[in-house]
């Protein structure tokens, strides 16, 4: 791994590439005597709320169909960051659950927590969804989806300051039909589809489809005295128990699968979609749609990649070591990122006393905790559309829906068989969005204005157990988010078609009534219970013009503002770290270009932007003194220092040296906490994406990416720096297939090959070590069609060079912790599937 970031072409160099793709987008289309090229079907997008043919549509969109999808080996939301530029959606390290980090342009959010806003907006067939947690959705029975990059405030409303994803699914018709399909894998892979439309009568018809997926994970938990037996290393263990309670029949260099108690990474879940479309005249369509999912998949996968034991002498961690000999240092590192000591349970029996230890002090409540490493999401929710034509130009529509959301996680900190904290969340969710709009469609003018209406009920338990800072602690929070919003937008062409101008404007009412419950067991001075409104009153713009160079280009121009609520600090472990967080604020500008030529057969869509990105809070970890009743630091071993890339006043803890302690220098107990300061930054880049087929049946895909952030450096106050955490300069992905007409075998055969490149990533602001190198991941596809009998059968890898790299890391030593931990890769894993259709 380098530990340095890669130089990339400055602001000059993006302006010549913007200007170059321009030129050669504007050149005339070449004609050509051939068929239509293979993505000649055009996708009818409703990104404006008006459908409107993606080509000519003046705004930064990847559509992509289920079919391109399936070709490319993605099956849910999280994989759509693989073909969309300057995106990186991927699932959440394993501490916020199982959620969706979801960031376009640099602007997102990783968090899941109920305090937090995500920068992206999901819409579920016209239906909002507003959470981080819960939003891996399985792209069952889908239609398209579209992925709007850069602000849409003025049209689909909250929490879309980096964009939204619109996932749009197969509507019910009168014509008959049926598939059903079967996969099998890797790591004992089954997943089962189906589904069926039929016309009920002559105007009303229905479609249900499900599914059912299984795959064991791809991270071993290991038996920690089991493995050092087989090592050869028992006196590592100590007098350390076996996980399961019993003797194993283990020996020195038996198998390393003898050892396996459960795994990570795994998938367990099910889903029920169902969907009703009347039309008893030209004028009415009602719609209907139920869906029922739950997923039971285990936990992400976490692994410690370093441990500093001096950090881990403190009483509530050390005192384990009373009872088995052993304390937290490297023994617990596995040297193989795929397994892991984590037990997600306290060894120490509840009841115990310890002495000296703050945690263990016998009481009942300390002690025995332990969580099944699942994180469970049971989602369900209604929505019903209601379109009526009051003219032939002017429509009607109005959508109302409701969504019920349970979600719980748990996550092993310290990944070891002893605890230094365990966490478990229960997060539930209950909404009700309704919408009326009034769309027209007309020679010099398409309008459309709104009113939208979101209300939610939610609440938020959290369970902490943590030895390493000594407490127990308790949470129980509700939030109540509302919305009004009212929006209209404008689209004139008082010159005639060639020239179009763009209007839009959005008034937004958004508040969060919330609840916020901290108890602390046993330290009544540490509760922190507050009543509290999150609110803003924003009014949001957009305004653009777009140009018609010839029938097959249009370049155009936008700029947009976008928001997010204020929040909060929802996790601080004693009362002087509760404080409220601005919410982001930013303006965004667009120069695109979108232009088919060669008779179609190429397609090449091209965009510059510019993010003035005013308001941006970020947070960095950190610890302070504990604080009895009265305000003093409690005794104990550590001193507190400057916090290096924290605001004015922060710091970070760390033990006392010998040195110290002989020159009897104070130490005191400490506690983990984070500081949220603006970081104002300009975000600029370029995105192109590219579709070909130079001959009939050959088809290439590609598409690239390249953002930077410049903002101020907080660790060198008067310098830039474009070091952002968990976002890459680059992006880029291609693809490849050849359709081969075999007569032999009455049909045909597809090869296609996927390349998907992510430049390197930084997880820290003052590490410079903590880079993930940018790297290159193939996918790969066989396909058999048979067309008599509507019959494929495909063979898929994915990651097929097996290439090894870490979705992030997690540097838990800035909150005083003495580990460093990362989540990594999926392997290489191999499919066949096979599909009938009826």
């Amino acid at each position: 791994m380098k530990h340095q970031l890669s130089r990339h072409p400055d602001s000059v160099l993006l302006c010549g590439a913007s200007l170059a793709i321009l030129a050669l987008a504007s050149a005339p289309a070449a004609a050509q005597e051939t068929g239509d090229r293979a993505r000649g079907d055009e996708i009818v997008v409703t990104a404006t709320k008006v459908a409107t043919n993606l080509q000519e549509t003046p705004i930064a969109i990847t559509a992509v169909t289920s079919e391109t999808l399936q070709n490319r080996g993605l099956t849910d939301s999280a994989d759509l960051g693989a073909i969309v530029p300057n995106a990186t959606f991927r699932q959440t390290q394993g501490a916020y659950g199982r959620g969706l980090s979801a960031f376009i342009r640099g602007v997102g959010q990783a968090d899941t927590g109920l305090q937090s806003e995500p920068g992206v907006a999901f819409y579920i067939d016209d239906a909002y969804y507003p959470l981080v947690l819960g939003s891996i959705f399985d792209l069952l029975d889908l239609d398209h989806v579209e992925v709007l990059r850069g602000p849409q405030g003025t049209l689909f409303g909250r929490n879309t300051l980096a964009g939204a994803v619109n996932i749009v699914s197969k509507e019910p018709d009168q014509e008959p039909s049926a598939y059903l399909q079967f996969t099998a894998g890797s790591r004992s892979r089954f997943d089962i589809r189906g589904g069926f439309n039929t016309p009920l009568t002559d105007t009303l018809a229905m479609r249900i489809t499900g599914f059912m997926k299984k795959q064991d994970g791809y991270q071993k938990r290991l038996d920690f005295r089991c493995e050092m037996i087989r090592r050869g290393t028992p006196e590592l263990a100590g007098d350390f128990p076996f996980q399961a309670g019993e003797n194993f029949d283990i020996s020195v260099g038996d198998d390393p699968g003898d050892c396996v108690v459960g795994r990570n990474g795994g998938t367990d879940a099910f889903g029920v979609r169902s969907a009703f479309k009347w039309e008893p005249t030209d004028r009415l369509e009602v719609s209907l749609t139920g869906d029922y999912s739950e997923d039971n998949s285990t936990v992400q996968p976490d692994h410690i990649l370093e441990i500093d034991p001096s950090r881990a002498l403190r009483p509530g961690v050390t005192a384990p070591a009373a009872l088995w000999g052993i304390a937290y240092d490297e023994r617990f590192l596995t040297g193989d990122p795929y397994t892991t000591f984590a037990t997600y349970r306290d060894p120490v029996p509840a009841g115990t006393e310890i002495p000296g230890s703050g945690y263990y002090n016998g009481s009942l409540t300390r002690g025995g905790i332990g969580f099944d490493p699942v994180n469970p999401v049971r989602n369900w929710g209604v929505t019903g559309k209601f379109i009526y034509a009051l003219t032939d130009e002017i429509d009607f529509t109005f959508i109302g829906g409701m969504r019920d959301v349970m979600t719980s996680y748990t996550f092993d900190q310290d990944q070891s068989p002893l605890m230094l904290e365990l966490t478990s969340n229960v997060t539930t969710h209950t909404q009700h969005t309704l919408e009326a709009r009034f769309t027209g469609q007309m020679e010099w003018v398409d309008w459309v204005f709104g009113g939208f209406y979101y209300r939610g009920q939610q609440n938020a338990e959290l369970v902490v157990s943590s030895p390493f800072s000594n407490l127990l602690r308790f949470r129980d929070d509700t939030y109540e988010p509302k919305n009004n919003s009212v929006y209209a937008n404008v689209t004139l062409r008082p010159f005639g078609d060639r020239l179009s101008f763009n209007l839009g404007g959005r008034f937004s009412d958004d508040s969060k009534p919330l609840s916020f419950n901290n108890i602390q067991d046993g330290v009544p001075s540490g509760d922190i219970v507050f009543d509290q409104v999150l609110s803003s009153e924003r009014f949001d713009w957009k305004f653009g013009a777009n140009y018609r160079l010839t029938d097959e280009t249009m370049v155009y121009a936008s700029a947009a503002t976008g928001f997010r609520l204020p929040s909060f600090n929802s996790r601080p472990f004693q009362p002087s770290q509760v404080y409220q967080v601005p919410g982001d604020d930013l303006i965004a500008y667009e120069l695109g270009v979108k232009t088919d030529m060669f008779d179609n057969r190429l397609r090449l869509n091209a965009v510059a932007f510019y993010t003035d990105y005013k308001q941006r809070t970020t947070t960095i970890g950190g610890s302070e003194y504990q604080l009895d009743p009265n305000g003093a630091p409690l005794p104990g071993n550590q001193i507190t220092e400057p916090l290096p890339g924290g605001p004015a006043g922060s710091t970070q803890c760390r033990p006392l040296t010998q040195a110290e302690i002989d020159d009897g220098v104070d130490g005191f107990a400490c506690v983990p906490r984070t500081y949220a300061t603006n970081t104002p930054a300009e975000v600029y880049g370029v995105e192109v994406e590219l579709q070909a087929e130079p001959v009939d049946r050959l088809t290439f895909d590609a598409a690239m990416g390249y953002s930077k952030t410049d903002s101020p450096d907080l660790e060198t106050p008067g310098r830039i720096t474009d070091r952002v955490l968990g976002i890459p300069e680059w992006t880029a992905s291609a693809g490849a297939q050849y359709e081969f007409v075999a007569p032999a075998l009455a049909g045909t055969i597809t090869p296609r090959l996927d390349w998907l490149y992510q430049g390197p990533i930084s997880f820290s602001t003052s590490r410079a070590d903590l880079i993930q190198d940018g790297y290159s991941v193939f996918n790969a596809r066989l396909t058999y069609y048979n067309e008599k009998h509507d019959v494929s059968i495909a063979l898929s890898g994915t990651n097929i060079f097996d290439k090894f790299y870490y979705y992030n890391y997690f540097d838990l030593t800035r909150f005083g912790f003495p580990q460093l931990n990362a989540q990594p890769s999926r392997p290489r894993e191999w499919a066949i599937t096979v599909t009938k259709r009826f």
